[in-house]
């Protein structure tokens, strides 16, 4: 019984501490806070399922994001077809960062193919190396390089006219 208990306080603490991260991470990766919540809780809800398997990982860490973005594409590809309102955005907590910016950089990643918005998101966001961006989504490097330096490319471009504006001039 007290294995038990051990057990499941470690399971509990793992995913309460991968929690935020992986929230951020969905946020970032599908421009919709219920959305977001949503694939959380469901990549949550699937470590705790496969535990086992999540606490023998090299890192556990990155085997919960894989879950994360694999939920998130299966997400996209049930759902292609779907209607996002975009009415009024929500009001905001005041940031320590420019709001225009942030707005204008997740408006223009949501522009991008769901593969192509998980390249920057994993290479850029979240500061990965090309190698572990390509073993998390399942391709290979040149692929990853060749997807990020297009993607960028897009992003530049829905961006051109309003870099003077982002930098502040």
């Amino acid at each position: 019984m007290a294995r038990s208990a051990r057990r499941s306080a470690e399971i509990e603490d793992f995913l309460q501490s991968v929690s935020p991260r992986l929230f951020r991470t969905a946020l970032l990766l599908c421009g919709d806070w219920h959305l977001a919540e949503d694939l959380v809780q469901t990549t949550l809800g699937k470590a705790f399922v496969s535990w086992r398997k999540v606490s023998k990982a090299d890192s556990p860490h990155a085997y919960v994001r894989t879950i994360l973005t694999r939920t998130y594409f299966s997400y996209v590809r049930l759902h292609r077809t779907y209607e996002r309102p975009m009415g009024e955005l929500p009001e905001q907590p005041a940031a320590a960062q420019d709001p225009a910016l942030r707005l204008a950089l997740t408006q223009a990643l949501a522009t991008l193919s769901p593969q192509d918005r998980a390249v920057v998101v994993f290479r850029y966001w979240e500061d990965r190396t090309v190698a572990q961006t390509a073993a998390e989504l399942g391709m290979s490097a040149a692929n990853v390089r060749i997807r990020s330096m297009r993607a960028l490319s897009r992003l530049r471009t829905s961006l051109d006219g309003e870099q003077d504006a982002l930098a502040g001039r």
